[in-house]
């Protein structure tokens, strides 16, 4: 059976996602061996698991998840997301999934989990999907459309905006969190120093990146959970909790930060691994 999840983690559904993979709560557990040949028994192929990073974070924010799930002999890839268009995004993590062999476990966080739910849509490798404080789009909706669906969001208010060149000669806007206000805003609870540092390596992202519409729902053919973070100031937790419905995730709530991965890694790793126990 699982392993509790941490006392600080309240759960708070288990919904119907399960029923998606066709058993009941035993899908969590881990893969049997299966017969291979006469007298020979092996295990299915563990499943590389793929993290992807959201706005003003990079791949480091996964650093301390990354470690955890290595000690435990996962294969991890933690790509960096370009964060410039939501279909150009999608597109180079889709490059990065077709390069993997065998099954796939794909992670997002916040504006990444905008980018697997296109990504991963008729990519047949991929067996589960996890969102932490992340978007899931349906098709049509935008990324600001949601942080704007229930109140509670104040990165309107923490945000500056930045202009960087295009190809064809003119300006995009990017936006990025004000220094001085990114722990409270992004990683409140984090030690003020790693904030600090956070701050300053954060990636900005085009706000065309979140005005664009979604052209796949991903999650609507893959089994999905779902990490909420309650003390999210990025995006609202109640619509948070309300695209985990949803999605009929497996769903969780963490106490926590939108940097959810960086403040408490321990409950964002232990449901990574219930996705991956999933796998078969």
């Amino acid at each position: 059976m699982n392993s509790p999840i941490p006392r600080r983690t309240v759960t708070l559904s288990l919904l119907a996602g399960a029923a998606a993979l066709g058993t009941s709560g035993a899908a969590l557990a881990a893969p049997a061996p299966t017969q291979d040949g006469p007298g020979r028994r092996h295990r299915p192929e563990r499943p590389t698991i793929v993290l992807i990073h959201g706005a003003f974070a990079d791949a480091s924010s996964w650093n301390a998840v990354v470690e955890r799930l290595q000690r435990q002999g996962h294969h991890v890839l933690a790509p960096a997301l370009p964060l410039r268009g939501l279909a150009g995004d999608a597109a180079y993590i889709r490059s990065v999934l077709d390069s993997v062999a065998g099954p796939i476990v794909l992670v997002g966080h916040s504006y990444g989990g905008a980018v697997i739910s296109v990504a991963a849509a008729d990519a047949p490798r991929v067996k589960a999907l996890v969102y932490i404080a992340a978007f899931v789009p349906d098709i049509g909706e935008s990324a600001l459309e949601l942080t704007g669906k229930y109140p509670g969001s104040t990165l309107a208010q923490a945000v500056s905006t930045q202009y960087y060149p295009l190809p064809d000669g003119g300006q995009g806007e990017e936006l990025v969190i004000k220094k001085e206000l990114f722990r409270e805003q992004f990683a409140a609870g984090v030690p003020t120093r790693t904030a600090q540092v956070m701050a300053v390596g954060q990636r900005p992202i085009a706000l065309a990146a979140l005005q664009e519409k979604s052209t796949a729902a991903a999650w609507k053919q893959i089994p999905s959970w779902y990490l909420v973070a309650t003390e999210d100031r990025n995006i609202p937790p109640a619509a948070e909790q309300w695209m985990a419905e949803r999605a009929r995730a497996h769903t969780v709530g963490v106490r926590a930060p939108h940097a959810v991965a960086v403040s408490d890694p321990g409950p964002v790793t232990e449901l990574i691994l219930r996705a991956t126990r999933s796998v078969r």
